[in-house]
């Protein structure tokens, strides 16, 4: 990925107004409908797939993002308002009467979401369509304000990051994906150990645009002086580690006839060696991080590097860093409240993006986080010496 082109495209999406949010805005759904068709052509119109606590049924998960944009733009009497908006505030009931208590999220728990009676495929999408519209309607009116665009920049990047799971689950599920969908996997030039002196960095969002709330408010952090690799780490420097120590070999991976072999989408291929080790837990990573005499990067290392080196290259896995998820100081929740405060403590951050991340999404100061036993997303990790 070039990671210059993609911060450029993540930072217009930031502070994109109405024209571009009504070019992005069809786009995300486009992938989100592909991969509709996708599951379709696989499992058939019923979607039905196992229970598991790492995906969502799809109708269910296609649902939620067209219940989401729903609910803060038609339905959010305060939108104007961006952050200021009042979550609590009393809502028309919308398009789909029912669509709270079968899509909202923070109120429907996950294992009870393969019982619902759910619409089916031809009325999920309608009910996309007829969504999608009345969102662009809307846009069409709105101030170029940063308040009042809010909305339709979080409803974007929710629906991106769900077609971003919608792509992690197919592998789950052995669905095959045209090539559209991921981007290829390149060979990783080799890692030199970059030095980056000691100094005084800030760290999250500055400035206008969006921000997630978790990104907020920017802080200085005194860093020492540390060095870190231009890559992630290969499965050429990853499998030593499973075939010296006997570690669990990798999710999707298998040796065959004397060869390192991954299920991509349901069909097996030789490894290529050079490419970035994915689909690895943080414990994993931390694993083989022991036995390299290596270590984990902190958000704040992986941070500074990302922004200050031009030679630090990352946008092929996301990478597992040292750090917990935890607020900044000054953290304020967002109205969307379930973003980030629930989550905070449990789970460790990772850092850049994947080949399956939407350019818009990919920016140095994005914030994601998984509990560490996590391993179907394209996450791996690079190291710092000790």
């Amino acid at each position: 990925m070039n990671t210059d082109m993609t911060t450029g495209i993540a930072e217009t999406a930031r502070r994109g107004g109405r024209e571009f949010l009504a070019m992005a805005l069809p786009a995300s759904r486009a992938r989100t409908l592909a991969l509709l068709d996708a599951y379709a052509a696989t499992l058939g119109d019923s979607l039905t797939v196992p229970c598991s606590p790492q995906i969502n049924p799809p109708r269910w998960e296609a649902g939620h993002v067209g219940w989401f944009q729903d609910y803060w733009i038609a339905r959010n009497q305060q939108r104007a308002n961006g952050t200021a908006c009042n979550p609590e505030h009393e809502r028309p009931v919308g398009r789909l009467p029912q669509a709270d208590a079968l899509y909202n999220s923070s109120s429907v728990a996950h294992s009870t979401r393969w019982q619902l009676h759910l619409p089916d495929l031809a009325a999920t999408r309608a009910y996309l369509a007829e969504g999608l519209e009345e969102t662009l309607s809307l846009l069409a009116t709105t101030p170029e304000t940063d308040a009042a665009l809010y909305f339709f920049r979080l409803a974007l990047f929710h629906e991106d990051m769900h077609g971003e799971a919608g792509i992690y689950m197919a592998q789950a599920l052995d669905i095959p994906l045209s090539d559209v969908l991921l981007a290829a996997a390149v060979p990783l030039p080799e890692t030199r150990l970059l030095v980056v002196p000691a100094g005084q960095w800030t760290l999250g969002w500055s400035g206008n645009g969006f921000a997630f709330d978790n990104e907020l408010a920017p802080h200085a952090v005194a860093m020492p002086t540390f060095a870190i690799d231009s890559e992630v780490v290969s499965w050429r420097r990853y499998l030593p580690f499973v075939e010296e120590t006997g570690a669990a070999t990798p999710r999707y991976l298998r040796r065959h006839a004397g060869h390192w072999q991954q299920r991509v989408f349901g069909q097996w291929q030789d490894l290529a060696i050079d490419t970035a080790a994915t689909h690895l837990s943080w414990k994993e990573a931390e694993a083989w991080c022991r036995w390299a005499g290596r270590r984990l990067p902190s958000e704040a290392e992986w941070e500074m590097a990302a922004r200050s080196r031009p030679d630090f290259r990352w946008g092929q896995v996301w990478e597992w860093t040292a750090s917990r998820f935890l607020a900044y100081p000054g953290f304020a929740a967002h109205p969307y409240r379930d973003y980030s405060a629930p989550w905070f403590g449990d789970r460790y951050v990772l850092r850049g993006a994947s080949r399956a991340t939407s350019p818009r999404l990919a920016h140095p100061c994005y914030r994601n986080y998984f509990t560490p036993e996590r391993n179907d997303l394209h996450n791996g990790f690079r190291s710092c010496a000790i």
